[in-house]
């Protein structure tokens, strides 16, 4: 069998808090369903290639989302993943069976989640409301507001309802009014660039200071300026001193001292941390997430022959390739405050050069969007088990980090 490769999409709440992920399985990175037995459900193709091992690595303590067909239930695949990990998206029905019912009453007794998809408001599916927790609805095929007849036959089950395909943020906070609870698509990728709006001096601050530290070599005297400025960034860096200092108490005299103590690497990731952290304002942590996973990535990957000339601006860009969503202001505007060198400038604004090209390839794997990026990875003598594996990491060093 064909090794199988695993895209992910966020899935979030009102808050703009990441709830889960729904999982993707493809056998390549181009986002297409492997061309199998249709009887081979998703878990099985988890467990047949050992992904199963990684599915939290994958859904960063979250709860995974996964597709099973009629058959893969029947053959209690779900059951070899604890219940408070995974929801179980039953996909394949055009209409609830005898037997389906049987089968879901069973799984919702053994205490699972159960996600109806496929949701065509029909009457006939109303005899798995007892059993169901979630109703995800395709904005794609249904208009939502032909939803609000039914809500008052799930209330008694209290049922959730996730949209997927949302774009907007403008349609998640109609779909808010009219009761949906979850929300899944690209509308915490997309910049809603908001007219007239500026950078404040503190955002300025942090995009200077991200600048910084990825000058080589570091200028440590004007990094600890600008953190000094900043009693939240200075009591960080503080901190973070604190948790990598192994064995003896280390006595901090200046702001510049600590900075020197932690090198160049460490105070890179602290700063990347607490800088985004700083710059999310009301776009979902998962942007923020995005975009560190991305950096990792990147600066992994770039060890390769294609990418060696540019590995010096892997992480950064990686880094900053959120930063339009984050701040709703053109990418030409932000670059305008920021010393980037030129590879970085290009791959940001033009997904331009070899620096433009990891860019697009890394991004395009870790958001499961359609496009076909065998071409890149065939072109730059990659391989895509290394790929997978690097994501995995980058998930599992951005879990770790607690964000």
């Amino acid at each position: 069998m064909k090794k199988t490769y695993i895209a992910r999409q966020a899935i979030l709440n009102h808050k703009l808090e990441t709830i889960g992920y729904e999982l993707f399985f493809r056998d390549s990175p181009d986002n297409k369903f492997p061309e199998i037995d249709p009887n081979v459900a998703s878990a099985k193709l988890i467990i047949q290639n050992h992904i199963y091992s990684d599915i939290q690595t994958l859904s960063m303590g979250k709860v995974a989302f996964i597709n099973f067909t009629e058959y893969s239930l029947i053959h209690k695949y779900p059951l070899m993943f604890d219940k408070s990990s995974i929801v179980i998206e039953l996909v394949g029905h055009k209409k609830p069976t005898k037997n389906l019912l049987k089968i879901i009453a069973y799984y919702h007794g053994k205490g699972y989640q159960i996600a109806l998809t496929e949701y065509d408001l029909a009457i006939h599916w109303d005899v798995l409301f007892p059993y169901i927790s979630i109703i995800k609805v395709n904005l794609e095929k249904i208009n939502p507001k032909r939803i609000i007849a039914a809500l008052p036959r799930m209330k008694p089950y209290n049922i959730k309802l996730a949209a997927e395909r949302v774009e907007t943020k403008y349609q998640r906070q109609a779909l808010v009014e009219i009761g949906f609870t979850y929300f899944q698509g690209y509308f915490y990728h997309q910049p809603e660039i908001v007219a007239g709006q500026k950078l404040t001096s503190q955002k300025t601050k942090m995009l200077q200071l991200l600048s910084e530290t990825f000058n080589r070599p570091i200028n440590y005297d004007e990094v600890t300026k600008i953190i000094s400025h900043d009693v939240n960034l200075s009591i960080g860096l503080l901190k973070m001193v604190n948790n990598v200092s192994t064995g003896s108490r280390v006595e901090i005299t200046s702001l510049k001292q600590a900075a020197v103590y932690l090198g160049d690497d460490q105070l890179c990731q602290f700063v990347a941390i607490l800088a985004l952290s700083n710059l999310t304002s009301d776009t979902a942590d998962e942007v923020c997430r995005q975009a560190l996973i991305t950096g990792k990535m990147m600066a992994e990957l770039s060890h390769s022959n294609s990418f060696q000339s540019v590995s010096e601006f892997a992480f950064i860009t990686g880094l900053l390739s959120a930063i339009e969503v984050m701040l709703a202001i053109p990418m030409a505007q932000i670059i305008k405050t920021m010393p980037l060198a030129p590879p970085i400038e290009q791959a940001l604004l033009k997904q331009a050069g070899p620096l433009g090209e990891l860019l697009k390839l890394t991004t395009a794997f870790i958001s499961g969007k359609n496009g076909d990026i065998n071409q890149l990875i065939t072109s730059n003598a990659l391989n895509k088990q290394v790929i997978q594996q690097e994501f995995l990491n980058a998930s599992q060093w951005c879990h770790d980090l607690g964000i």
